[in-house]
């Protein structure tokens, strides 16, 4: 069995979850292309994504943020990795529930903190506390992201293979995403 894709597929949660490395394998599976919203930003920009924080701020990130996502959600069947803010906006949350489908990878904070303690490229983990500040990121957001349309429990002994087939199942209960097709 072959398996179409119909939409776009968008990965939400937070930084750690492994929405970059999940959806580019998901996408190699399904046969369809994998798109990154922040790595478009940092082409359009011509910097990092901690560059355009230091340089513009926030907001200014922000509302290129949706821009991209706008433009990627319009390409066609795909999968999509965001930056852990992305889904924060209704805005973005509409776009992507209206256009393809949201997948939140749900990642306990052990297991996140594991994830990005030893990388210098998360723009908001640059305090003085990074653990605590993820804690409180993580805080703010669990309630939003439990506003996807569907949600993929990531655990720690998972391989990349073993999340991609999680997130391949839990799709497969949306027939306006993912279907069957006999080759």
């Amino acid at each position: 069995m072959a398996l179409k894709v119909k939409k776009p597929i968008v990965m939400v949660g937070m930084m750690g979850a492994g929405k970059s490395a999940v959806g580019r394998t998901l996408a190699q599976v399904l046969g369809v292309p994998f798109l990154d919203s922040d790595h478009e930003i940092e082409r359009a920009a011509a910097m990092s994504i901690a560059e355009v924080f230091e340089r513009d701020g926030e907001a200014f990130f922000r509302a290129r943020e949706t821009e991209v996502l706008k433009r990627l959600l319009t390409t066609g069947p795909c999968v999509i990795s965001t930056g852990g803010g992305a889904f924060l906006a209704e805005e973005n949350r509409q776009m992507m529930h209206d256009i393809g489908v949201s997948v939140w990878l749900r990642a306990d904070l052990d297991l996140l903190w594991e994830r990005v303690r030893h990388k210098s490229t998360r723009p908001l983990l640059h305090t003085p506390d990074p653990k605590g500040t993820l804690r409180d990121i993580y805080d703010r957001r669990v309630g939003i992201y439990a506003k996807a349309d569907l949600v993929v429990d990531a655990h720690p002994a998972y391989s990349l293979g073993d999340m991609t087939k999680q997130v391949i199942r839990v799709l497969k209960t949306r027939p306006d995403v993912l279907e069957e097709k006999r080759k």
